[in-house]
């Protein structure tokens, strides 16, 4: 079974979508900007370095999220997918991704940013199976900071990945799979997939895949 995996975030996006939607919450006035800009840089800092605590971010980073209904949410979702993600998503990323549907293999996107942000995404590439970070939520649906699950970080990708060949009755050898990254925190997943492809690298991710021999994909202008 052919499968195509592909990070979001400054793969099939030329933007980090968690990133943007935090600067997205200051401007409807969900935080402030001043504190919140301080900190999302950190943590940004944090995560291009290697060494972010997933669940101290998510809890930041979902932190204006827990203070608003569901139904709040989701409106405040749809602005950001008019204002921001619309206007980012490129038809060179659309293109890549029905080359697999097509060609037959099954497609998902697998991310570290959590699963609110990234489900609309998701489906606006045409990709319906999404790997993202799970958030608990409370009985009434407001989300509560915390992750459910193993997140889809780092290691943790090679574990969703498994868990989520073994609910279709596979393993790692019943699969061929070819995985879209731009950063060396997916080196984990990289290394595991029989086709890795180092996509809008990172300068660490270019030097390795050089090194390495693997395929180097520039889907969008490096300067968006």
């Amino acid at each position: 079974m052919n499968i195509a995996l592909f990070d979001l975030d400054h793969t099939l996006l030329p933007l980090d979508s968690d990133y943007a939607w935090g600067q997205f919450s200051t401007q409807i006035g969900w935080t402030d900007p001043a504190e919140f800009l301080e900190r999302n840089d950190w943590f940004y800092a944090q995560y291009q370095a290697g060494t972010l605590d997933i669940h101290d971010y998510v809890r930041f980073a979902t932190a204006a999220l827990s203070q608003h209904t569901a139904e709040e949410a989701d409106a405040a979702h749809a602005r950001f997918m008019q204002e921001v993600i619309a206007p980012a998503l490129h038809d060179s990323a659309r293109a890549l991704v029905r080359q697999h549907q097509e060609a037959g293999d099954a497609v998902a996107i697998i991310t570290a940013t959590n699963e609110f942000v990234t489900r609309p995404i998701a489906k606006a590439l045409g990709v319906q199976e999404l790997l993202a970070i799970e958030l608990a939520r409370d009985a009434t649906g407001r989300i509560t900071g915390e992750i459910v699950g193993v997140p889809s970080f780092r290691e943790g990708k090679v574990t969703r990945v498994a868990h989520w060949l073994a609910a279709q009755g596979l393993d790692w050898p019943d699969v061929h799979i070819t995985f879209y990254s731009d950063s060396t925190n997916d080196l984990p997943l990289l290394e595991r997939a029989q086709v890795p492809v180092a996509t809008n690298p990172s300068p660490d991710l270019h030097a390795i895949a050089t090194e390495r021999g693997w395929r180097i994909l520039e889907l969008f202008p490096s300067a968006e």
